[in-house]
């Protein structure tokens, strides 16, 4: 009966895919054909809809999309590269590090991948043309950059799969093996991202610092200053303080990160206000419609997701699959490799949110059947799912930037390839290394 259920499923997700369907509809018109193939009351489908919604941690997705779109309102952004330029820039490609650096502090306080690739692609990737770099390198770059975007907390990512996991409840034996780290927690995932999020960064400052040697993007031409790093710390003070605060609250427990969501907005609301004084009535206007298309449409994905998933879990799919894997090998590193493969091949071809609320529902019960961490097995999704933004055909950090760089996507993804190898690299020893996501949340008892 599982299997029969599992090809109704899959095959009808599929077939609706190909017809070029949208994603919600897929998932939708799937759930559905599989409840009326086993005879399901059809009302379940929008009774199970209506409660997908029905969660406190839920309001941080549109929270922090809000805030994001207000920093970028507000002139933060632009202090944020201000200030990354001022310590990298006079170096060898030192406007590659500086765009990377923008990219990790805007990440910090926007939680998403295209939102970060558009604020500091606007800025940086005409400054690196007119220094002499490659417009093509100078988008990819940015590109790849822009996926540390949902890796860095917070991270609307993050949101959506500690939401899809909390549902899911962890089996006997990974409660006994993990004891109370088998739950995941929203807090949990932001603390446990900050490391694998800067080793992310690490690996694509290295790779920038070797294409530009050998290519020869010099520096700003400027000699580097302390007392110009102090300057653009001081103007851009109040902008470089947004991510203490919101990461500060939420790792010393002050309050959730739903909470923290909400805090950025009156933060972000009183610096543009009454400090930077920049923000106008069409920007306010211009952010908030921003933020109502953006959590509508994940609104849409997550009711279709959430049924789907309960047709997954109900039939006992996911234990299908782990039983199916489990049968080929018991090696963990293999197991880790396998896993690591299908994600990036999903993120090209697949919108990141999702591609979550659908593989959680499957693959973290294969994570708990294997011995897997789940707090740890969702931060590699999400860093596999990042270099998604920067691959074909879906790529859509790379779209952002061919617009920004008027070249052609094709030209931006094959000279992003190295970022993406370089990525995949330190996705596997962020896998093979539990410790480098869960040292952090060990040390702060979570």
């Amino acid at each position: 009966m599982e299997g029969t259920v599992s090809l109704v499923l899959f095959g009808s997700f599929a077939a609706m895919l190909l017809m070029g369907a949208p994603i919600t509809v897929a998932l939708s018109l799937a759930a559905l054909a599989a409840f009326l193939f086993v005879g399901e009351n059809p009302i379940q489908f929008v009774q199970i809809a209506f409660t997908s919604v029905g969660s406190f941690p839920l309001m941080a997705l549109p929270a922090f999309i809000l805030a994001g779109a207000l920093m970028e309102a507000t002139g933060i952004s632009r202090r944020l590269i201000a200030f990354a330029e001022s310590i990298a820039g006079p170096f060898t490609g030192g406007l590659g590090a500086a765009a990377i650096i923008a990219c990790v502090f805007f990440g910090a306080i926007s939680g998403s991948g295209p939102a970060t690739t558009a604020a500091v692609g606007m800025l940086m990737i005409p400054a690196m043309a007119r220094r002499g770099y490659d417009k093509g390198y100078a988008a990819s770059l940015t590109a790849a950059s822009g996926g540390l975007g949902i890796v860095i907390p917070p991270s609307i990512p993050m949101v959506i799969f500690g939401i899809s996991a909390i549902g899911l409840q962890a089996p006997p034996e990974a409660i006994e093996r993990f004891g109370s780290f088998a739950s995941v927690s929203i807090a949990k995932l932001f603390i446990a991202g900050m490391f694998p999020g800067l080793m992310l960064a690490t690996s694509l400052l290295v790779m920038n610092a070797i294409l530009s040697h050998r290519r020869g993007f010099v520096g700003n031409g400027e000699a580097w200053s302390f007392a110009k790093v102090v300057t653009a710390g001081r103007q851009g003070f109040w902008a470089l303080l947004a991510p203490v605060v919101i990461l500060g609250g939420i790792y010393s427990g002050w309050f959730t990160p739903t909470e923290a969501a909400v805090v950025a907005i009156f933060y972000t609301l009183f610096v543009g206000l009454f400090i930077y004084r920049s923000l106008r009535w069409e920007a306010l206007f211009r952010s908030l419609e921003t933020t109502t298309w953006i959590t509508g449409r994940v609104l849409l994905i997550l009711f279709a997701a959430t049924v789907f998933g309960r047709v997954l879990v109900t039939y006992e799919v996911p234990t299908l699959i782990a039983d199916s894997m489990l049968a080929l090998t018991t090696n963990i590193y293999l197991i880790w490799l396998f896993l690591i493969v299908f994600l990036l091949a999903v993120g090209m071809f697949m919108e990141t949110l999702a591609a979550i609320m659908i593989l959680v529902q499957v693959m973290l019960p294969v994570a708990y059947s294997v011995g897997i961490d789940p707090t740890h097995f969702g931060i590699v999704m999400i860093c596999c799912l990042a270099v998604g933004f920067q691959t074909p055909p879906l790529g859509e950090n790379l779209f952002i930037a061919a617009g920004i760089a008027n070249r052609p996507v094709e030209e931006i993804a094959v000279k992003a390839l190295p970022f993406v190898a370089v990525n995949t690299l330190a996705i596997l020893l962020i896998a093979f290394f539990p410790q480098i996501s869960l040292f952090l949340p060990t040390l702060l008892g979570y």
